[in-house]
Formats: structure tokens, C-alpha cells, sequence
């Protein structure tokens, strides 16, 4: 089966589009057919060897994935061939034609959620729930700050904090991002490129600043965030790519916290009653993954380069 190999830390052309030993499943392990792959810019820091993650080269890369069981080990009960499922985590690696993953890693797929939305569930709409429901414990008084909202993890956050009738301010940095976070439903919408947004930002709060900011780049904002919070405020960090240096006096004004979240440090336990909760939204039509661009997984280095910059918004995704 084809199969995109690293072959060692470092820039985009160390991954490598070719054929690899057929994969098989025992025990409780399921084989899956992958229709579309889910792109994580921690992919990206994984593969240039930014993210403390141990393996032997060469490896697959990839998380998340969306297709159809194949085959399944003799002790497996949750599934049958056929079936219609989506990943989160797997065994070696979603970049593929074909993966296996643990019965634990595997949830159902709705009828009406596509593969390529599927592909886009795993970590965006688990880290969305864990950091709105489980770090931020948000009420429904409270307003949400969505801080670069046009990715897949912003754009999940949008649609999860609408439907527990939170009030949603977003922000994003280009004309398409803000059109997007603006059909997702945010109630108040920034140009976070604009000089004095914080500003526009503590004024539509009547100056009370924002209860929860779900923050995608705390190299960048963090300091800014902390000088729109509300009075015991909660920052959750999701996302960052460098150093930043703020004041914390800042924060002792509000009494406020900032809570740092990696999505795979969460148990199986707290998984699976996340992916229960989505279920229910994803066959109802309440929630509805954004996809933003298609590559061929080949193109794989392309697609690394492009969830990195600032046209990427939705989510990216490989197609086998």
C-alpha cells in the first residue's frame, strides 16, 4: 500500500510518498480503508522534530482519518467490515492508504458527516470540548473569546460554544477568515490584523473584558489577551510556536489563570465521553466540520507548508 514515510527530523521534503508492507489486524486492532486524512499543524512540529515525540524512523505520520473497516482482529466487538468510521490516534499513522488503529481509537461516522469532515473530527472537536468544557468549565452567561478562529480547532470551538448557547466573539486575520468565522455563527467578529482590535475587543464587552479566551497563538497574543480578561478569567493556550513575554501583574489584576492544554494528555476515559457528546451533534446537523483545502497525499509537503501559513483556515486535508 502506499504510504508517506519520515525518514528524519527536518523540513517538508523528509516526508516520502511510497509503497509499504501491507498492514493487517489481530487482536483487538481494526484495519481501515482511509478516504481522507486529517492535516494537525502538531503534525508539523513532529515531523521537524519541535515536539517531544519518540519513535524509530522511517514512521507515518498522521492522527486523524475517516473511511471504511477493512478487517478486524478476532476479539474486536465494536465494529463489523463496512462500517463507516472515523479515527482518533491510531497505531501507524494516518498519512496512508490504509491504518490500524485500537477498537479504542475508533468512533462512527453519521451518514450525513462526509469522509473529509470526518477527517477533521479527532483533534480539532476533542481539543475544542476539553478546553471549553473540561479546562474552561465556561456557564452560559459567560462570553468566549475565540483568538485566530479560522482554523479547524477555532472553528469547532465556534460551533460548540453556539450550541451550549454561549456568547461567541471570534477573531481572524484575513478577509476569507473573517467571512468564515462569520457563517460559523460568532456573534461578534475582529480583524485581529487591525492595530487597536483589543481595544474594539474590551468595548463590545462594555469594558468587562472576556470571561474564557481559547487562545491558537500565545507567542503572538497572550500578552494581549491578558489585557482583555475578565475579572477571574480563564485563558486556555491551545496553540503556540515560540517564547512570549508577559506581565503578570496583568494577571493578578483579574485573578485570572491560564491553563496550557495538550489534547494527548487526556485519558481514554474523558476521550470517549467527548466522541459520545459529538455523536449526537454530528448525526443531528449541529455540528459540521469545516473543510478548507484538498491535497492529493503525495502533495503531503505542500500541504505541511500550507497549514502554516496565514491563507490556511478550515481543515486541510490529505486525500489517499
Amino acid at each position: 500500500m502506499k504510504a508517506i514515510q519520515v525518514y528524519g527530523y527536518g523540513d517538508p521534503e523528509v516526508m516520502k510518498y511510497e509503497e509499504i508492507q501491507d498492514l493487517h489486524p489481530k487482536g483487538h486492532q481494526i484495519l481501515v480503508e482511509i478516504k481522507a486524512i486529517g492535516v494537525n499543524p502538531v503534525e508539523t512540529y513532529i515531523r521537524a522534530g519541535m515536539y517531544p515525540f519518540q519513535t524509530q524512523f522511517p514512521f507515518t505520520l498522521g492522527f486523524d482519518a475517516a473511511g471504511v473497516v477493512k478487517e478486524v482482529g478476532t476479539e474486536v466487538t465494536k465494529v463489523k467490515i463496512g462500517d463507516r468510521v472515523y479515527t482518533d490516534g491510531t497505531l501507524t499513522g494516518s498519512y496512508a492508504a490504509e491504518t490500524l488503529c485500537d477498537e479504542h481509537q475508533i468512533f462512527p461516522l453519521p451518514q450525513r458527516i462526509s469522509f473529509e469532515q470526518g477527517a477533521a473530527i479527532g483533534i480539532p472537536f476533542t481539543t475544542a470540548y476539553y478546553a471549553l468544557f473540561y479546562k474552561a468549565q465556561v456557564t452560559a452567561d459567560e462570553i468566549v473569546l475565540v483568538h485566530g478562529a479560522s482554523g479547524g480547532v477555532g472553528t469547532a470551538v465556534i460551533q460548540l460554544a453556539n450550541n451550549a448557547g454561549l456568547n461567541v466573539f471570534a477573531t481572524a486575520g484575513s478577509k476569507e477568515g473573517i467571512k468564515l468565522i462569520q457563517t460559523q455563527g460568532a456573534h461578534e467578529v475582529f480583524d485581529h490584523s487591525q492595530k487597536g482590535y483589543e481595544d474594539a475587543i474590551l468595548k463590545a464587552t462594555g469594558d468587562r473584558g472576556a470571561n474564557v479566551i481559547i487562545e491558537m497563538l500565545a507567542n503572538i497574543n497572550l500578552a494581549k489577551d491578558l489585557k482583555i480578561l475578565a475579572k477571574k478569567g480563564r485563558i486556555i493556550v491551545v496553540g503556540c510556536r515560540g517564547e512570549v513575554t508577559i506581565n503578570p501583574r496583568d494577571l493578578m489584576r483579574t485573578n485570572g489563570a491560564i491553563h496550557g492544554i495538550v489534547i494527548f494528555n487526556t485519558t481514554r476515559e474523558e476521550k470517549e465521553a467527548i466522541h459520545a457528546k459529538l455523536y449526537g451533534g454530528l448525526a443531528s446537523g449541529m455540528i459540521n466540520p469545516v473543510i478548507g483545502k484538498e491535497f492529493a497525499l503525495e502533495k503531503v509537503a505542500e500541504a505541511h507548508r500550507y497549514i502554516m501559513s496565514t491563507k490556511a483556515y478550515g481543515k486541510i486535508i490529505l486525500v489517499p
